[in-house]
């Protein structure tokens, strides 16, 4: 993935616009990550108003969105919905034809849905309009209790962070876990909220840092290697199993399990990435156990195969005298 696309248009939400600007338009080239050719294009090239009363001035028009190997769309005010300019839906269905990525953050799935490219395949939007998506295209498979769903190269995202959230798996995806983990620590953001995760988190703040899972979630990581049984992490954190996997996905908006499960491949990733550690070893140090279960994880997760990954992304970049990358979960 080398060249990038955001189409804007009247109305255009400037947080999730700023979203795609942050992940794809920045120079980072300092930190070894590769640059991409990005551009903000629009139907008609000029003054495009936000929906907060500013404009941006967009200088391209929709040319260079037909040559993008990621079209990103934002979000239009609700009232647009099903009435999108026939020229952005033409893009969408041009990149969805030719193997590009599309990527919506929040309600601009309605835009790739209103194009028709979401006809049969699971998708998500922000869970107050989850509704409205599945009232107006209900050949869509809406899935309202995710952050982001990817099915083929689209990928579609709920509200605000969700959106950022979608992008770094892309990242991930395209660049290796190393890249992305660099890109997430500038951002200071967290760089591994699976797709799978609640929108809806009951608790994202504890109460008290006395109740915090923090701690529970740091011993986890520094761990991965050994049986993690949710009985034992109970235990560390002074509560009954039950309550524990309760608080655990009210807090984290997953199980305890699924979490781990996510983390162990990050893992995997960075070792794969950083070190010319054996199949068995790696597969060790993650918790797997062996390589096939390594690569059964893999296949399932990423969808390849440890070495294809790691033949891929070896020595992308170098990362000698780094820090290592924040993957406290409970900071989501």
């Amino acid at each position: 993935m080398k060249t990038v696309a955001v189409i804007v248009q009247d109305g255009f939400a400037p947080f999730e616009f700023g979203v795609a600007c942050e992940a794809f338009g920045l120079d980072r080239s300092d930190d070894g990550v590769p640059n991409f050719d990005f551009r903000v294009v629009t139907p008609d090239p000029g003054a495009v108003a936000s929906k907060l009363g500013f404009s941006i001035n967009v200088d391209a028009d929709l040319s260079f969105a037909y040559e993008a190997d990621l079209v990103v769309v934002s979000p239009t005010p609700r009232e647009w919905w099903g009435r999108t300019d026939p020229r952005v839906l033409d893009v969408v269905r041009d990149a969805a034809r030719r193997g590009a990525w599309l990527l919506s953050v929040c309600s601009g799935s309605f835009i790739l849905a209103a194009a028709g490219v979401l006809d049969g395949r699971r998708a998500t939007t922000h869970w107050m309009y989850a509704d409205t998506m599945v009232s107006m295209y209900p050949q869509i498979d809406v899935d309202p209790d995710v952050l982001y769903v990817q099915d083929g190269r689209i990928i579609t995202s709920a509200g605000t962070a969700a959106g950022l959230d979608a992008c770094l798996h892309l990242l991930r995806i395209e660049l290796g876990a190393e890249l992305t983990n660099i890109i997430a620590r500038r951002m200071v953001v967290p760089p591994q909220r699976d797709g799978g995760q609640a929108q809806f988190i009951a608790q994202p703040l504890p109460e008290a840092s006395s109740l915090s899972l923090s701690p529970v979630t740091d011993w986890m990581l520094e761990n991965l290697r050994h049986d993690l049984c949710v009985e034992d992490l109970a235990a560390r954190a002074h509560m009954s199993p039950r309550t524990f996997a309760r608080r655990f996905k009210a807090d984290l908006g997953t199980t305890p399990a699924a979490w781990l499960a996510r983390q162990r491949i990050i893992h995997a990733q960075r070792l794969l990435e950083t070190t010319d550690l054996a199949l068995d070893r790696v597969a060790y140090e993650c918790g797997f156990g062996s390589a096939a279960v390594l690569r059964q994880n893999f296949a399932r997760v990423l969808g390849t195969t440890p070495t294809a990954y790691r033949s891929t992304f070896s020595c992308a970049t170098d990362v000698a005298g780094m820090p290592e990358p924040v993957l406290a979960g409970s900071t989501t």
